[in-house]
């Protein structure tokens, strides 16, 4: 882990990135040109009440400390990397997300534009619910990562003001706030049904494959059923990285004694599968983090069900899988075992190694693989 420094506006900011390899910087030509037109157009003493949206790794919310700006974030990601790079002496700044959104009317957002187009969508119907009528939007993003669209969405929802000049590849737009809001949305929550649970399966903008079962996961289902169905009352399961917690509530269907945890690093994801528990097991035990991974002090579970995310940004490849093995290791019971889908072309057969003594192939197609491994045999056949 490298430490960058960040110098704009006459702001020194020394930023590491946690995860994701040694080479990457913990801030971008976004985050440089969002802080620049930030304090080109306003001032700390002009007393505007501002929110950062979607900061990654700190350069937002520390470059812009001065303003006391309230901070809010999709991803648990952003609340360790202020803990690692807020300078001694300054008090850590706790982001909000969706599990419990902050309030408005704010004066100015500051919001770095996401990758999914959807997710764009509720951001900008959010803000125009959430900023003051003479307020001010900044958001900007790297050209190479913003959807496609996007142009189109930002004449469509809010009313820009200037389109700054692009610079090291990098976009920002300066506008107000139209008139539609999250209230008049009908695609807030998208789904579908699984027949076997008789119930919608449904998810926030944000959630992966929220609209459709993906073929992966379909891949991974029929060996949950067997797994859970084995599972004795009161087993502890954990559905980590579980987006819409599909995974999860697979198990509790077939075995409804279990008790079942989520987790994810989207806020908006633990939200859905929180509201998806609750619909089709009101009566289950079940429990939420919202979390880069399994929590310390989570405790252990006789089973862990994992689709991992392959990328991370811009970032692309086994990175976050090969950190999520390392903490299971850590959170599985004596004889405990974890059940995973995984990209065949990144080579899961040989990480998974470095990990559990135990690594069985289940199932396979010419994209996916299905996994079983453990740190001692589990006894099945």
């Amino acid at each position: 882990m490298t430490t960058d420094v960040l110098e704009v506006s006459g702001i020194s900011l020394a930023l590491k990135r946690p995860g994701g390899g040694h080479s990457l910087r913990a801030w971008d030509a976004a985050d440089e040109q969002l802080l620049e037109q930030t304090f080109t157009r306003f001032t700390p003493e002009s007393g505007l009440r501002v929110l950062i949206i979607d900061d990654q790794f700190g350069a937002l919310t520390l470059g812009l400390a001065s303003f006391t700006p309230a901070s809010f974030a999709d991803s648990s990601s952003l609340a360790s990397a202020l803990i690692m790079n807020t300078p001694s002496g300054q008090d850590v700044v706790v982001p909000s997300s969706w599990l419990a959104p902050p309030k408005g009317p704010f004066d100015l957002v500051v919001m770095r534009i996401p990758r999914q187009l959807d997710y764009l969508v509720c951001l900008l119907r959010w803000v125009n619910g959430l900023i003051d009528p003479d307020g001010t939007l900044i958001a900007g993003g790297m050209i190479k990562h913003l959807p496609d669209s996007s142009a189109s969405v930002f004449a469509d929802l809010v009313h820009t003001r200037e389109v700054c000049p692009a610079r090291k590849r990098a976009r920002v737009i300066v506008a107000g706030p139209g008139d539609r809001t999250l209230r008049n949305w009908d695609d807030f929550w998208k789904g579908y049904l699984l027949p076997h649970l008789e119930h919608n399966i449904s998810a926030m903008p944000n959630v992966f494959a929220r609209d459709r079962l993906d073929i992966g996961t379909r891949l991974l289902l029929p060996l949950v059923t067997r797994h859970a169905a084995d599972l004795a009352p009161g087993t502890r399961v954990l559905d980590l990285a579980c987006g819409n917690g599909v995974l999860g509530l697979t198990a509790l269907a077939e075995n409804p004694a279990l008790a079942v945890t989520f987790s994810d690093v989207s806020s908006q994801a633990v939200v859905s599968a929180r509201d998806n528990a609750s619909e089709a097991f009101p009566e289950a035990e079940v429990a939420f983090h919202h979390s880069d991974g399994i929590p310390e002090d989570a405790g252990r579970f006789g089973l862990v069900l994992l689709n991992p995310p392959f990328h991370e940004g811009g970032v692309v490849g086994d990175h976050i899988a090969l950190r999520l093995f390392r903490q299971v290791v850590r959170h599985l019971e004596p004889g405990g075992r974890m059940l995973m889908v995984g990209n065949r072309h990144l080579g899961y057969h040989r990480s998974l190694r470095r990990f559990f003594s135990t690594v069985r192939q289940l199932e396979a197609d010419p994209k996916f693989v299905v996994f079983e491994a453990g740190n001692q045999e589990a006894g099945r056949s």
